[in-house]
């Protein structure tokens, strides 16, 4: 047991890295090139670099894109809501990411001239990586700061909450104050590129998808390791194969996607021969606890 948590701590961690690396590298090399902003709390920390720069002449602080560090100073109370809701265990893993994305976007050269000229080009290429990138930091439990903090805390407290209306919310904001400051080009192309960002995060992003398992075995003790090991409740009944007409024990279990490979490690080490079928996309009403 102790081997497992160890490999898939060491898993979900290399999952934060590559990641925030993916992030941080689309969108100092295909986005900031074409003046384009991110929604949430990075487009807060691009729009507050930009006005510091330009609107303040601060020109010494141009040499380097320092919309990382403003990001990450603006997570540090974000930090501490973090531990005090969910734990150390998310801290340390958004701690980790915030901090990789921070150094990748400030060192990270950004070129002179965007890579594709074409902004729709751009754009969509610039989403699927920043995108891959958020669901790559997801599905590694972890988080990238930000509106991802406050949602996952929202979504806990308030089971009608979920990360993505916090992530709607801060977009209206950000893109009004860029519709204000910037051509209405900037803004549509901005829009096209978290759009796809959005729609590439969920491809990757297992998490929020629901599962319904059912499995077949003549042995004792799936259940209870379930029950102990994942924290998940088990339907279970009785039933009599039709060919060989012995008893076989059947249970009925709800798991969000990212749960399999754990389900299938419980039954394979207690009955290899088991058989379980797997339902994606389920709906769940009621009393389901989300794992955040």
């Amino acid at each position: 047991m102790k081997k497992y948590l160890n490999k898939q701590f060491g898993m979900e961690m290399l999952l934060a890295v590559v990641g925030g690396t993916l992030f941080s590298c689309g969108v100092n090399i295909l986005i900031t090139p074409l003046g384009l902003y991110n929604g949430g709390f990075m487009g807060m920390a691009q729009l507050i670099r930009t006005g510091l720069v330009q609107g303040l002449k601060l020109s010494f602080l141009s040499k380097y894109d320092i919309a990382g560090i403003i990001y990450y100073i603006i997570n540090i109370p974000l930090f501490y809501w973090a531990w005090k809701e969910m734990g150390k265990m998310f801290l340390f893993k958004s701690l980790v990411t915030v901090t990789i994305q921070t150094l990748w976007m400030t060192f990270l050269p950004i070129p002179t001239e965007p890579i594709f000229s074409d902004y729709l080009t751009s754009c969509i290429i610039g989403g699927l990586v920043v995108g891959t990138g958020v669901g790559t930091i997801l599905r590694g439990r972890s988080s990238g700061g930000g509106q991802d903090i406050v949602g996952v805390i929202c979504a806990k407290k308030f089971p009608n909450f979920s990360v993505g209306k916090i992530t709607i919310m801060m977009n209206v904001v950000i893109y009004a104050i860029c519709l204000w400051m910037f051509d209405i080009e900037i803004v549509v192309y901005s829009l096209i590129y978290t759009t796809v960002l959005a729609m590439a995060c969920d491809r990757v992003h297992v998490q929020n998808i629901n599962m319904s398992a059912m499995i077949f075995t003549k042995k004792d003790g799936i259940s209870d390791a379930v029950l102990k090991e994942m924290r998940r409740g088990v339907t279970a009944w009785d039933g009599v194969g039709a060919y060989t007409k012995e008893d076989t024990h059947i249970y009925y279990i709800m798991i969000s996607k990212y749960e399999v490979e754990k389900l299938k490690e419980i039954v394979h080490r207690i009955d290899p021969q088991a058989f379980v079928v797997l339902n994606e996309g389920s709906r769940v009403v009621g009393n389901f606890e989300k794992r955040l």
